[in-house]
């Protein structure tokens, strides 16, 4: 067996964080502009990486945006500024890429996660139902669209309808939301999910819940890893914010 690597004395690796841009301000403050919020730093705007100015559709949105600017140490780690993240794609990105983002939310739709069950355990198929058919139901009672549910690996050809009133919901959308939807329907796996999501009918935590059904289900058999648990924890942390950024945005504007 080979020896481990070792360093020679007084020689440092470089940390990940140590990578990581240093904190360039002291204070972060929401600033109301004519018709939307900005982040200041040290008095100066956020810029997206388009050098554009963050211009938030609500105080609470900018809010939630600055507490993850405050929330930062010495060093400013992108991957802990959800919220901030998501609002850059919102402004530099999906306005010259709706129908496309319209596109991909509506192909998830096609092959949701929702609508794929276990063939066994019974274990985990009563619990797959007992979760998704709710899902289900709520889609057609919502959004009049009919999805079906399948067992195993087979190919699932959902109704075009229902379809439709996917890219229906998300055409509709602004750039703020969908870019929002399109973003939980990527972690999740799930449109369905993020369009509850979207309407209030359930929050981040439960939406972690519903999508991440399967992986629990072999944690309690199998036991967690740390690989696994660091995964789980991050998609909770981007779910539970998603949730945030969408009541953000409905809340009223404010002055």
């Amino acid at each position: 067996m080979s020896e481990p690597y070792q360093t020679k004395p007084g020689v440092k690796i470089p940390s990940h964080e140590s990578s990581l841009p240093k904190r360039f301000y002291k204070a972060v403050d929401v600033v109301a502009l004519d018709e939307s919020f900005a982040v200041h730093l040290d008095g100066r705007p956020v810029k997206s990486p388009a050098k554009r100015t963050l211009a938030l559709p609500t105080r609470a949105l900018a809010e939630l945006v600055a507490s993850e600017w405050e929330a930062q140490g010495e060093r400013i780690n992108a991957p802990t500024m959800p919220a901030t993240r998501l609002c850059f794609v919102a402004l530099d990105l999906i306005p010259d890429a709706r129908s496309a983002t319209v596109a991909e939310v509506t192909k998830y739709a096609s092959t949701d996660l929702v609508c794929f069950r276990a063939p066994e355990p019974p274990e985990l198929t009563a619990s797959q139902a007992a979760a998704w058919d709710p899902v289900l139901a709520w889609a057609e009672d919502s959004l009049g669209a009919h999805f079906v549910a399948a067992t195993g690996l087979m190919p699932i050809h959902q109704d075009p309808v229902a379809l439709q009133r996917v890219m229906q919901r998300a055409g509709e959308l602004d750039d703020w939301r969908l870019t929002t939807l399109a973003h939980v329907t990527a972690v999740c796996g799930s449109a369905l999910l993020a369009l509850q999501l979207l309407d209030g009918e359930i929050d981040g935590e439960q939406a972690f819940a519903l999508s991440t059904l399967d992986e629990h289900f072999q944690i309690s058999q199998w036991g967690e890893d740390h690989e696994a648990a660091d995964r789980l924890a991050r998609l909770r942390t981007e779910l539970v914010t998603m949730g945030e950024v969408l009541r953000a945005l409905d809340a009223a504007p404010a002055a």
